[in-house]
């Protein structure tokens, strides 16, 4: 499919999604919101895509929001009626937390490489992710603080369960910036590396590692680790058994066992 704001490409069952304005330091307007939410809909049902990574175009990863899609912000005061006002803006946002939650609803494991900026609706968009890789001039803020917002579409939801509470804490309440390595070091990322071609490298191997595992296992392991993060040890433990007890016995299963025996590697259906 052809994209306007990304670019996309499938090789190996590795999906390359790209942010792709770079002339704008790739900030996001309401259509490349819209088409990002698109992207990750159709690759959630993409066969041939196994796991993502998510990258930009140009000096930096992703500058957040368009501070003119903010600006339009303005043109609900024509509303006259200061509920449908409220319920307009409430829609608005709930849009852009969607656009989000798409990456994580997205049953393929989904690989954020950040270099440059990352800022405000980006870091929102990276807490989504399964997992952050950056380059030691990448830095992070909760910008939204410095614009007079609390930051809205997840980074205030998903981020204490990546990182300490105090270390979001003082991310959002300074917006200061956290580069590569301090990134890797709180646990924001899982490997800071030199520059970009490094990191890519790297990057992209891992996603082959994992593209050559049970596509179904992968998906599963998703779900489970996302099940886990908003339930008890308990309720988890009861949905990994309803998980296994549908799924375990798959062709998956055999082909691995089989590999194992005849020393070869394992090829599995999407």
């Amino acid at each position: 499919m052809n994209w306007t704001y990304f670019s996309v490409d499938i090789q190996d069952h590795v999906a390359h999604v790209a942010f792709n304005r770079p002339e704008k330091a790739n900030s996001l307007h309401m259509p490349m919101w819209e088409e990002m939410r698109a992207i990750f809909e159709h690759l959630h049902q993409e066969p041939e895509a196994r796991v993502i990574v998510l990258s930009g175009e140009g000096k930096h990863f992703c500058a957040g929001i368009d501070l003119e899609l903010l600006m339009s912000l303005q043109s609900f005061n024509q509303t006259d009626c200061e509920g449908r006002k409220r319920e307009q803006l409430r829609g608005f946002i709930f849009k852009l937390q969607d656009c989000i939650t798409a990456i994580e609803k997205c049953r393929k494991p989904v690989m954020a490489a950040i270099h440059g900026a990352c800022v405000g609706g980006a870091v929102d968009i990276v807490s989504a992710c399964d997992m952050r890789y950056a380059t030691e001039d990448a830095y992070f803020s909760i910008k939204e603080i410095d614009l007079g917002l609390v930051a809205d579409i997840g980074t205030l939801q998903r981020l204490p369960t990546i990182l300490q509470p105090g270390m979001v804490a003082e991310m959002a309440y300074t917006g200061r910036k956290v580069f590569g390595p301090e990134a890797a070091q709180i646990g924001l990322t899982n490997r800071c590396f030199a520059d970009k071609a490094q990191m890519m490298e790297a990057v992209l191997e891992i996603a082959g590692t994992i593209a050559a595992k049970s596509p179904l296992c992968i998906r599963g392991t998703k779900e489970v680790l996302l099940y886990k993060r908003d339930h008890s040890v308990e309720d988890s433990l009861n949905y990994m058994v309803a998980w296994n007890a549908s799924m375990l016995m798959s062709k998956d299963l055999m082909e691995s066992f089989q590999a194992h025996m005849m020393k070869r590697k394992p090829v599995y259906d999407n």
